[in-house]
């Protein structure tokens, strides 16, 4: 039965119409290591287990745990108001329509609104990634009162997240959408950086310390290797945006 299941039910009164940063798997993996980051870096509380239909039903383990865990999770902070939804696997785009439906209604019960990270491919360079924010209709103003550009062309978000963005559309409900310049083969820790201080960081109003981000930078890409080739090689599995210039 689709659930999600609270662990620390004593947070949800804590709670205030909280931001909730999605981090599924996708290009450069940006929003996994994004994710990943801020769980580590505030120490955030494993708030709830997330049950819905179209997340694969396998359970994982952490090293030097013994505890199973189901692979999407949430995790709470109280004091900076704000949720993370993090996953160790990748979600197909057509079983995500289950899981936007499932964790709809638990948004709006708790007002909580969602920011939605992407990488578009682009080749490494010597230039910082590009970032620009996109959202539903009547949410649009927070990316103009925290600075954040706007999209430069025309394109798409596809994936399990461009499935999580469509159903906020079809029904109306606030959501946004940070998206970066991602290398479009391995792991980008340093676009990951850029979406959490040009993009997480003014929403939110939270400073989130990256240092260890970009120094650990060769060891988060050996570490998420494997899940990245992984989304390679599906890539109907993989969160992305991309220009739409080359239908028109």
């Amino acid at each position: 039965m689709a659930r999600i299941r609270v662990l620390a039910e004593e947070l949800t009164d804590e709670l205030e119409s909280p931001t909730l940063v999605e981090g599924l798997p996708g290009v450069g993996l940006v929003g996994k290591i994004a994710a990943d980051h801020l769980v580590e870096a505030f120490d955030m509380t494993h708030y709830a287990d997330v049950f819905c239909e179209g997340v694969p039903k396998v359970a994982v383990y952490m090293k030097d745990d013994p505890t199973l865990h189901p692979p999407v999770r949430l995790y709470a902070d109280a004091e900076r108001n704000l949720l993370v939804l993090q996953s160790d696997i990748p979600i197909r785009p057509d079983a995500a329509t289950g899981l936007a439906s499932c964790l709809g209604p638990w948004f709006e019960e708790l007002g909580v609104l969602p920011v939605f990270l992407s990488g578009i491919a682009h080749e490494k360079s010597e230039d910082v990634p590009a970032l620009y924010g996109v959202g539903t209709d009547g949410a649009t103003s927070r990316l103009e009162d925290a600075g954040i550009d706007r999209p430069t062309e025309t394109g798409l978000v596809s994936g399990p997240t461009g499935a999580l963005l469509s159903n906020a559309v079809s029904v109306g409900r606030p959501a946004l959408a940070l998206v970066v310049e991602s290398d479009p083969q391995f792991p980008d820790p340093e676009a990951a950086r850029v979406i959490i201080k040009q993009g997480i960081e003014p929403l939110v109003g939270v400073e989130v310390p990256v240092d260890d981000l970009v120094d650990s930078a060769t060891e988060i890409r050996q570490a998420k290797e494997q899940l990245a080739r992984r989304m390679q090689q599906s890539d109907e599995e993989s969160t992305q945006a991309r220009p739409l210039g080359m239908y028109q």
